[in-house]
């Protein structure tokens, strides 16, 4: 029974991530029509819900390898089995974020909600690259102390922090950021790349903690703080790309 513990929260982390499926699906898109006669398309507060519902996997998904370390029952099939989880989580469900919000950008533009599907269909390679990423990372055993490409975890949470802001940011360049079908297409270019790259990223697992190592941890953390203050849950976003490039700085010092 012991050994089946971690397994129950990696089983959590999936449920999570097939609710945080069902708030993408169910809401579409919001048509208004102002007192002025002019069209305004959103997406609904349910989406958010979403955010949330992806930022608790990721939180569960951390402690399923910590509760296996402590308990010292680690096994073959808790690590299959988690990346099952994360490829639904953490792809899948980001993906579908990716896939609303296209429309919602496509929306802005006259006769927008008419797109042709071809123009969403790049959000599907976010879960695409995810499930790559994690198919190499369950057959490499170079990756104990470190990542070759950034961890499908960490898309998950940037693409689950843009319901969020979209919900609670009332400064009109970030609105604009969100509401910009290039700086999407970016995105998940940008994700799915950085996902199937072997370029090195920093994980929490030292051979020996020194304040070296930890240097840039506490960097992004302070990157993030700072950035949440002035900017909300940008601060997300912000951190993401602290992370990755602090990580490429600190290994090529290493190195």
């Amino acid at each position: 029974m012991k050994q089946q513990i971690p397994n129950l929260f990696t089983l959590s982390n999936l449920f999570l991530g097939c609710i945080a499926i069902i708030y993408i699906l169910q809401p579409g898109l919001t048509l208004t029509v102002t007192s002025e006669g002019e069209n305004l398309v959103s997406i609904p507060e349910k989406m958010m819900w979403a955010g949330w519902f992806i930022i608790g996997a990721a939180i569960v998904d951390f402690f399923d390898g910590f509760v296996a370390r402590l308990l010292k029952v680690p096994s073959e099939m808790g690590k299959q089995l988690d990346s099952l989880a994360d490829v639904v989580s953490f792809g899948v469900a980001p993906g579908l974020i990716a896939f609303q919000f296209l429309r919602l950008s496509f929306s802005q533009d006259p006769g927008g909600l008419d797109i042709a599907f071809v123009y969403l269909l790049p959000a599907l390679l976010i879960p695409c690259a995810g499930a790559f990423r994690l198919a190499r990372f369950n057959i490499d055993t170079t990756q104990q102390f470190g990542f070759k490409g950034v961890p499908i975890p960490a898309i998950g949470m940037l693409f689950a922090s843009f319901p969020i802001l979209y919900w609670y940011n009332s400064i009109e360049w970030i609105n604009n950021l969100v509401l910009n079908k290039w700086v999407w297409y970016g995105l998940i270019g940008l994700s799915s790349y950085l996902m199937i790259s072997t370029l090195p990223m920093l994980a929490l697992k030292f051979k020996g903690f020194s304040a070296k190592k930890a240097a840039p941890f506490v960097l992004v953390l302070l990157i993030s703080g700072l950035t949440s203050i002035l900017f909300g849950w940008l601060a997300v976003s912000i951190g993401f790309f602290a992370y990755v490039i602090l990580s490429l700085l600190f290994k090529q010092v290493e190195s």
